[in-house]
């Protein structure tokens, strides 16, 4: 009960059983929040009765203002606002069935996942294109009318667009140009529409016939169409570029999160993106050499002296690719903990902790002069190698030290001062946060590093240490691998609770 429920404290217990069974009826026998099936006689113990409007915004403290929800779903809720939470937990679940997708690898949901939950991008739109106008047709209850639209020209770009309203079902998302995940970000702005204020920014999007379709695909403003859309919209305004050339608008977005700083975009974002833009350049070497489609043979080499003018971009694409390969292969388990904008609670590493450990220490950093497809069917190819032996190395430490240690629920929100205070926290959980540590990760994939080396050394055989992983590890240095990092999985400073004073304090 609401401590500050007058109505609810003065009734009496066959009231409130009363008011709950109201409640259960009109709600259709759900939770409010979560929508999942309620049991009353099963759960009566365990429900709550809660103003769906607070009422510090001027909620009534009656009937009418209030809903029947699960103990849990109300102390879990991420918003004071009932309707607010059952959007979030609605938008909770999207994000949970996209991270599920393989080639998602946990990233969340973008605004493809809530478009196909709210019945959107079903379908292409026919568009006449004339000099100073555009034209279509969308079918409605009450007819099909036309609807004319003035075509204005950007100078600079060159490029035609206009301004319009389109229904959801038109509506589709360019994960290509944009595949940033929509994440706990939306939650500020579901709440800002849904206090009545407009929406400031309309979204971006592209449609060009030529290119196979003539679906209208949005590329920027996807956190502001995703809340609209959360919230009930039909249709969203679109600033929509016409017969639009999607490698400027790639650039220009890319751009706008990376050079411009206008866009958050998180550095695993950037990977994605840079890895978009490095196929597209190999794309533009095959048709400048007329080389066939599916053409393999020229080097990263090659690939920077042709776009010399942008060399140092170039080389940044080549190694964005690699990282994102690594990062979105399906058998990489690590995937499963990393928090891709930051660090967060629920998971235990960052991206930038990957970057500042596996790629920094692993990676070979410089163009390739032997042609991209060479050995590939053989399983000889450097980058090949690379790629799948730090997939292996990386699933490798999750299964040592995550897979089964770390718990979601538990998280690391302040965790060492949990522990400082005398909370129960398991043992693995808390190595498992330990060793998520950037400065701590990077020491074990130290001593990884020379376990590897020494190996060689060992057999004699010399290994360039800068491309360590691109030489294939025979299955007994794995074995001696997994026993390294067994070993230091039980070392005794993991579990030591003094060392959140110290070591595993402020960062060291």
């Amino acid at each position: 009960m609401p401590a500050h429920s007058l109505f609810l404290s003065r009734l009496k217990p066959e009231q409130r059983r009363e008011l709950e069974n109201r409640l259960f009826a009109r709600q259709n026998e759900v939770c409010f929040i979560c929508d999942d099936a309620i049991d009353l006689e099963l759960q009566r113990k365990t429900l709550e009765i809660d103003h769906i409007i607070p009422i510090a915004v001027e909620g009534k403290d009656d009937e009418n203002n209030f809903a029947l929800v699960h103990e849990s779903c109300n102390r879990r809720k991420s918003a004071s606002n009932l309707e607010v939470a059952r959007i979030l937990w609605r938008f909770y679940r999207i994000e949970k069935e996209a991270n599920e997708e393989p080639e998602r690898a946990g990233q969340g949901a973008h605004l493809g996942h809530v478009l196909k939950a709210f019945g959107g991008a079903e379908e292409a739109l026919h568009i006449v294109v004339e000099k100073e106008t555009v034209r279509y047709s969308i079918p409605t209850n009450s007819g099909a009318p036309i609807t004319v639209l003035p075509v204005w020209n950007d100078s600079l770009s060159r490029m035609n667009y206009c301004f319009t309203k389109i229904p959801i079902k038109y509506l589709h998302h360019d994960e290509r140009i944009n595949p940033r995940s929509i994440g706990t970000n939306v939650r500020g702005l579901i709440e800002e529409f849904h206090k009545g204020n407009p929406q400031l920014h309309v979204a971006l999007g592209w449609w060009n016939p030529t290119l196979g379709d003539e679906k209208i695909h949005i590329f920027d403003g996807q956190h502001k169409a995703a809340a609209q859309i959360l919230l009930g919209a039909k249709a969203l305004p679109v600033r929509l570029f016409i017969n639009a050339d999607t490698n400027v608008l790639l650039d220009a977005n890319t751009n706008a999160g990376d050079k411009l700083r206008q866009v958050a975009f998180n550095v695993a974002v950037k990977r994605h993106l840079g890895n978009t833009i490095y196929n597209e350049r190999m794309e533009e070497y095959r048709k400048l050499k007329s080389l066939p489609a599916d053409s393999l043979d020229f080097s990263e080499k090659d690939l920077v002296m042709l776009f010399r003018g942008e060399r140092r971009e170039m080389i940044r694409y080549i190694l964005d690719s690699a990282r994102d390969q690594i990062t979105r292969d399906p058998e990489n388990l690590l995937t499963d903990f990393i928090e891709w904008s930051g660090k967060g609670a629920q998971k235990p590493l960052s991206y930038s902790t990957i970057e500042g450990t596996f790629y920094s220490k692993f990676l070979y950093m410089s163009p390739m002069d032997m042609p991209i497809g060479e050995g590939l069917e053989a399983g000889t190819n450097p980058r090949q190698i690379e790629r799948e032996q730090m997939v292996r190395l990386m699933s490798l430490l999750a299964e040592v030290f995550l897979i089964g240690q770390w718990d979601p629920d538990l998280g690391g929100r302040k965790l060492e001062d949990r522990v400082l205070k005398g909370e129960k926290v398991p043992m693995n959980h808390l190595r498992a946060w330990r060793i998520a540590r950037e400065e701590i990760l990077a020491n074990i994939l130290d001593w990884v590093s020379f376990a590897v080396s020494s190996y060689f050394a060992l057999n004699q055989e010399k290994v360039d240490s800068d491309r360590l992983m691109q030489k294939r590890f025979p299955e007994l240095l794995w074995t001696n691998v997994e026993n390294v990092l067994k070993n230091i999985s039980d070392l005794p400073c993991w579990y030591d609770t003094k060392l959140a004073l110290a070591i595993f304090g402020a960062k060291q």
